[in-house]
C-alpha cells in the first residue's frame, strides 16, 4: 500500500505491500464460506464494533479490516496511523479496550478480524507518539536502537535493485532490520499480542519492502503460524521484487487486478472481461486478494474511486460475482486534500454523513455479498456479450448476473442455469422470472446492473 508520509515540512510519498495468509497451502481465499473484507479504513474501533452487529455481520461479510492499531506520531493526516513508534494500542482510533471490544463485537455477529500491520518501518522523525511515547528515528526506548535498522539510510532510488528496495528507506521512514533475530522477535510478539486478543489475521503492509524469507521466518513464529496472511506487493514490470516470491506466505494483492478494472471500464469494452484473472496472466486465484480501489490508489488515481460513480459500482458488481481471488471493499471518506485524515478522528456516528462514504453499505454492493456467498464453488456458465459494454454469465446453477455499461437501456432474453422461478434482482429489488429453459428477460437502464441468486427468490 502506498502512502503519504510527511516529516516536518517535508512531504514523502509512501508505498506499501500486505497481504493476508491461509492455513497450509496458503490459499489466498480466506478460509471459510465467506471471503468478502469490508476495509474499514480509519474509521475508530468503537464504531467498527457497532458495525460488525449492524451491518457486516448481517449483510454477510466475512471480514473486517481495521487501520493499523500502534501508537504512531502525531498528526491529523491519515499516514499517520503508518508511521508507528510503539506496539502499544494506542493510537487515534482507541485504546486496547476499545481494540479488544471491537474484536469481540465482531466475532459476535460472525465477522472475523484483520489487522493492517505495519512491519517494515518505524517513523521518519522523532517527538512524542500518540500514546505519550518519546522517540527519535533509529531510536524507540524499549523496542528498537539504532542497531535493529538497516544500515541503508538513504531513500530508494532504483526499484530494479532488489536490495535497495528491501534495505534502503521507504520515503525516509526508519526501514527495520528484519534479518535480525532481535527484530523478528520483536515483530512476532506485536503480532502474537494482536492474536492473543483474537485478531484473525493480518494485511502485511509494505511487504514488497521484507524479504519473503524474513516474513515467512516472522510467521512460523506466531501463535497460529496458518493465521490469513495478505501481503501488499505492487507489482512493476521490470522491477526486482515480484509478487509471486510471496505466495508461499499466504495471500497477496494482485494490484494489476484493479489498475485493468479501471482501464476496462473507462476506455475499453466490458466484453473483454471474458476470461478476467489468471487469463490475463494474474497471479492464481487462490492467492490472489483483489480490489476495486483502496486507499491509496483512490487517492493516486491509479485505480477507480467512489469519485467514478457508475462506473465504480458496477466494477464492485462484477468483482463481487466474478469467482477470482478474495474480494477487499474499500470504505473511505471524501476527501479533496490526499493527506486529509479521517473526520472526526474516526468516529462513524452515521453512514453517508460527514464525509463517510462507507462503500462497503451501497446497496448495489452491499447485496452482492450474499450473492458472493450464495454462488462460492459455482464455475461461470452462460457467458455472453455484445462485443463491447453489455455482457452477462451465470454462476452455475447458484446465480447469473448482467451488466449493461451502454450508454442506453437494453432489452434482451439470457440464457441462464437457473431452476425455473421467480428471483429477486438485488441490484434495485424488484423480481423477474425464469422458465423452464432458463430463460429470464429483462430490461436494464444504461449503467445498471442485474443479479439474481438461489438464496433471494422474493423481494
Amino acid at each position: 500500500m502506498a502512502s503519504r508520509i510527511v516529516s516536518g515540512a517535508l512531504t514523502l510519498a509512501l508505498a506499501a505491500t500486505g497481504a493476508l495468509l491461509a492455513p497450509g497451502s496458503a490459499s489466498a481465499s480466506p478460509p471459510g464460506t465467506k471471503d468478502v473484507t469490508a476495509v474499514l479504513f480509519e474509521w475508530n474501533f468503537a464504531s467498527v464494533a457497532r458495525e460488525c452487529t449492524d451491518r457486516l455481520g448481517p449483510a454477510g461479510y466475512g471480514y473486517v479490516q481495521v487501520s493499523p492499531p500502534a501508537e504512531h506520531v502525531q498528526g491529523a493526516q491519515w499516514w499517520t496511523s503508518y508511521q508507528p513508534v510503539s506496539y502499544r494500542i494506542a493510537g487515534r482510533l482507541g485504546d486496547r479496550t476499545a481494540f479488544r471490544n471491537m474484536v469481540g463485537t465482531c466475532h459476535a455477529a460472525g465477522v472475523k478480524v484483520v489487522v493492517d500491520a505495519v512491519v517494515n518501518h518505524m517513523s521518519a522523525g522523532g517527538g512524542t507518539g500518540t500514546g505519550g511515547s518519546s522517540y527519535s528515528k533509529y531510536t524507540y526506548p524499549g523496542l528498537y536502537s539504532s542497531a535493529d535498522f538497516d544500515d541503508c539510510t538513504g531513500q530508494i532510488t532504483d526499484y530494479r535493485d532488489r536490495w535497495n528496495v528491501q534495505h534502503c528507506e521507504l520515503v525516509g521512514l526508519a526501514d527495520l532490520d528484519t534479518g535480525e533475530e532481535y527484530v523478528r522477535g520483536a515483530l512476532a510478539r506485536y503480532l502474537n499480542d494482536l492474536l492473543s486478543l483474537g485478531v484473525d489475521g493480518f494485511r502485511i503492509d509494505a511487504a514488497k519492502h521484507i524479504p519473503a524469507a524474513d516474513l515467512a521466518h516472522i510467521k512460523s513464529r506466531l501463535s497460529n503460524p496458518s493465521v490469513y496472511w495478505k501481503q501488499e506487493v505492487i507489482q512493476g514490470n521490470g522491477e526486482a521484487v515480484q509478487p509471486g516470491e510471496y505466495t508461499g506466505n499466504g495471500d497477496v494483492q494482485e494490484f494489476r487486478y484493479a489498475y485493468d478494472l479501471k482501464r476496462v471500464f473507462t476506455q475499453e469494452n466490458l466484453a473483454y472481461l471474458k476470461n478476467y484473472g489468471e487469463g490475463w496472466g494474474y497471479l492464481p486465484s487462490g492467492v490472489s486478494g483483489v480490489f476495486v480501489d483502496n486507499h491509496d490508489t483512490e487517492r493516486n488515481g491509479s485505480t477507480l474511486s467512489y469519485k467514478d460513480n457508475a462506473n465504480y459500482t458496477l466494477a464492485q458488481v462484477f468483482m463481487l460475482a466474478w469467482p477470482y481471488g478474495a474480494p477487499d471493499i474499500n470504505s473511505g471518506y471524501e476527501f479533496t486534500d490526499h493527506d486529509a485524515g479521517p473526520p472526526a478522528g474516526g468516529r462513524v456516528d452515521a453512514c453517508w454523513q460527514n464525509g463517510w462514504k462507507c462503500q462497503h453499505a451501497w446497496p448495489e454492493i452491499q447485496r452482492m455479498v450474499a450473492f458472493r456467498n450464495a454462488t462460492r464453488g459455482q464455475a461461470v456458465t452462460d457467458w455472453w456479450d455484445n462485443g463491447a459494454d453489455a455482457i452477462a454469465f451465470g454462476r452455475g446453477t447458484k446465480g447469473f448476473v448482467a451488466v449493461n455499461h451502454e450508454s442506453g437501456s437494453l432489452t434482451r432474453t439470457y440464457q441462464t442455469s437457473l431452476p425455473a422461478g421467480t428471483y429477486c434482482n438485488v441490484q434495485n429489488n424488484t423480481t423477474v422470472n425464469v422458465n423452464g429453459s432458463g430463460h429470464l428477460t429483462a430490461t436494464l437502464a444504461a449503467d445498471t446492473a442485474l443479479a439474481v441468486h438461489a438464496g433471494k427468490t422474493t423481494c
